[in-house]
């Protein structure tokens, strides 16, 4: 016997709006029957897990144990961009001259994750 991964669970302040900002990096939709205010939202990821984002009352004070990690469709620097502009922010930048390494990102509410080389950078190399 073994266990499947249901989803991955994401404590925040503001689920739904979370949610539409994890939305719009998966290109996923939220799940129709959620609202803003509610205090359990999810995103209907095509393949794998749900994301579930579950409204909590403490602040994110430390960093994630376990994050994300993205790998795009377009390159990674264009994929950087697009998130940058979407409410993520730099947090660590792992990116080596040759092409190799990752971008580390955080959320609107401070989750990290990183943003990996596409096919075509690894092709490149």
């Amino acid at each position: 016997m073994v266990s499947v991964v249901q989803n991955v669970a994401i404590d925040c302040a503001d689920a739904y709006g979370l949610a539409r900002f994890w939305s719009g990096v998966t290109g996923c939709p939220v799940d129709p029957d959620c609202r803003p205010g509610d205090r359990e939202t999810q995103v209907l990821l095509a393949e794998g897990p749900v994301l579930y984002f579950n409204q909590v009352p403490e602040p994110k004070t430390v960093k994630n144990r376990v994050h994300l990690c993205l790998r795009p469709e377009t390159s990674r620097e264009q994929e950087v961009a697009r998130l940058l502009g979407l409410g993520a922010t730099l947090v660590g930048d792992h990116r080596e001259p040759d092409g190799s390494g990752w971008a580390v990102l955080a959320d609107p509410e401070g989750n990290e994750f990183c943003v990996l080389r596409s096919a075509s950078d690894r092709a490149v190399i």
